[in-house]
């Protein structure tokens, strides 16, 4: 693997962190894209530059100011937040109003575009198909399908020698997820998850029940300052 780069999405959060761990294990030299696409808060953008810095990843900040993300709650601060109960989280058809329309789409084109500049041979992508809040964009016919579209609008090509579109988190629970992050001695502790924003996680949104499943399911206690656990 030496010599191979690789394009990392990376907010800043749990997921996107272990994966940009997971491509650094792999041998891949890293080239980590953070965006702030007009959300509630700064922390997970501050986050990213922190936890970059610490592994020693170059970061590229991509701003975006696309007005029809204001439909989202992620987005749009007059608008409520999901408060529901864990059981309910991610129900089979529910999309909730943090759903932020095509955002991953935006993002991995961008990640294309990137590796495309930088002969980099694969996107690295966090998205969770398991413990997840049921965005659309989430889902493995996604990236399946965006990998062979980008090969026939970049540089290397279809076939072989394409681009790869790698998400190794695609198929493991929120805890399989933390003991892979502990297993590989990711910066948990940098780590920021919640949507709200703030000095604290408010530990009510889906992002902070599903975090904070992982770590009881797995047994171990988070690191990140505010948050409790085993």
């Amino acid at each position: 693997m030496k010599g191979k780069k690789a394009v990392v999405l990376f907010s800043g959060g749990l997921d996107s962190t272990t994966a940009l761990c997971w491509a650094l294990s792999k041998g891949y030299e890293c080239l980590a894209v953070s965006f702030d696409y007009g959300q509630r808060h700064s922390r997970e953008n501050a986050a990213a530059r922190a936890i970059a810095l610490r592994l020693g990843v170059k970061l590229y900040g991509i701003k975006l100011d696309f007005p029809w993300f204001r439909t989202s709650s992620l987005v749009n601060g007059s608008m409520k937040l999901p408060d529901i109960k864990l059981s309910e989280i991610g129900r089979k058809g529910a999309i909730p109003s943090t759903y932020v329309p095509g955002r991953n789409l935006v993002f991995a084109s961008a990640g294309f575009s990137l590796a495309d500049a930088e002969g980099a041979g694969a996107v690295v992508l966090g998205p969770n198909a398991v413990d997840y809040s049921g965005y659309p964009d989430c889902r493995p016919e996604f990236y399946r399908a965006l990998e062979k579209a980008a090969a026939h609008g970049t540089r290397p090509g279809p076939g072989g020698k394409g681009i790869k579109l790698l998400t190794p988190l695609i198929k493991l629970s929120k805890a399989d997820i933390v003991r892979l992050a502990v297993k590989l001695k990711a910066p948990l502790e940098l780590t920021w998850s919640c949507y709200r924003g703030g000095r604290s996680p408010c530990g009510r949104c889906d992002s902070c029940k599903l975090r904070a499943k992982g770590f009881a399911e797995a047994g171990l206690k988070d690191p990140a300052p505010g948050r409790s656990g085993k």
